[in-house]
């Protein structure tokens, strides 16, 4: 447990403007985004049927919450890690059109995760994915969606001044972009988290482009899953990966600060591809799996972005449980309690 002290530290808001804010932050985030990338609301599943290949495994290490069902034969169903593949079942079986896509509420249990000022085993997020042809599959589209999600945070970080003008805006106009290999190269002797760090404090926003393939040095810059995001297609500056992260400075922690993974996702040559390179071939007898490899699946760019992350970055608060309700250690409780840290 990692527990981050900010000198001096005093929230901008009581508890009670915390709540009402967060509503505010939620509303016009979430309408802005539909109408920037075209998305409609869907309903999305708590839990899932295991052995279908659709929750999210992360990184791979992780294990979802899973529980029997009495009425279905003892068959066993998983609490969502994330909607990645989920989501993009949706969009075939809803018969979305290129140019249109789904956002929805995704609320997932991961009880792996390591608690800190910025994570907890309860995350939200706003899922969407957005069917697109295949000339869209391309850096030069990626980015232009980062920037549109990237205008929706200006836009709400505004809104926030507008109603508690004790938060001033900090965001650049513009979300500088990046490959990990060239981040590699300029801070060749740090780490990926140290690298996140001193580019977003430099820029103040970054999407760090390329996730889960190995670099230079012979490792990723992260980890990611084989078989939503695709990083193994080369780009047009002969560096792999149509994914990545967005990344702001966070001025209370003074640290980087993930807002969102994202990215377009994996057609049927990636996802051989990259089942290979982790050695989980056994996965295409999946459901998910085979539908892609059946040309069933359109094409699409999709990620999350995290509600409680947006929350404390706009709110300027030191710990996501000022934002959002979930279960902390008896230690880091005292802590924040002493001082001034009021985990809801």
């Amino acid at each position: 447990m990692e527990l981050i002290i900010p000198k001096n530290y005093k929230p901008k808001l009581n508890i009670n403007k915390i709540e009402i804010a967060i509503k505010l932050i939620k509303d016009n985030f979430e309408r802005d985004l539909s109408s920037e990338l075209r998305l409609y609301r869907v309903t999305a599943p708590l839990f899932l049927l295991k052995g279908m290949g659709i929750n999210d495994d992360l990184t791979g290490n992780e294990k979802p919450v899973t529980f029997h069902i009495n009425d279905y034969n003892g068959t066993s169903a998983e609490i969502v890690q994330s909607l990645a593949k989920w989501k993009r079942l949706a969009l075939a079986d809803y018969k979305i059109k290129p140019g249109y896509g789904i956002y929805t509420d995704m609320n997932a249990i991961r009880p792996y995760e390591s608690i800190d000022n910025t994570h907890s085993i309860y995350v939200d997020q706003w899922d969407w994915e957005k069917v697109i042809t295949p000339e869209d599959r391309n850096i030069v589209f990626l980015k232009e969606i980062v920037s549109k999600i990237y205008s929706v945070m200006k836009r709400v970080e505004f809104i926030v001044y507008e109603h508690y003008p004790n938060i001033n805006p900090i965001l650049p106009d513009q979300i500088e972009f990046i490959h990990s290999q060239d981040l590699l190269n300029t801070y060749p002797d740090l780490s990926p988290q140290e690298r996140e760090n001193k580019i977003a404090r430099k820029f103040g926003a970054v999407f760090i482009i390329g996730i889960g393939a190995k670099l230079s040095d012979g490792k990723p810059h992260d980890i990611r899953a084989p078989d939503y995001d695709d990083w193994t297609t080369e780009t047009e500056q002969g560096y792999k990966g149509l994914n990545g992260d967005i990344i702001v400075w966070n001025p209370v922690l003074e640290k980087a600060f993930e807002i969102s993974s994202m990215g377009i996702r994996v057609d049927k040559t990636a996802l051989l591809e990259q089942l290979t390179l982790t050695k989980t071939e056994d996965k295409k007898q999946l459901y998910f799996h085979k539908r892609l490899l059946n040309d069933e699946l359109p094409l699409s760019i999709g990620g999350g972005i995290g509600q409680s992350r947006l929350c404390m970055f706009y709110l300027r608060t030191a710990h996501i449980g000022e934002v959002q309700v979930s279960v902390w250690p008896e230690e880091m409780k005292i802590n924040c309690k002493n001082n001034n840290i009021f985990l809801l």
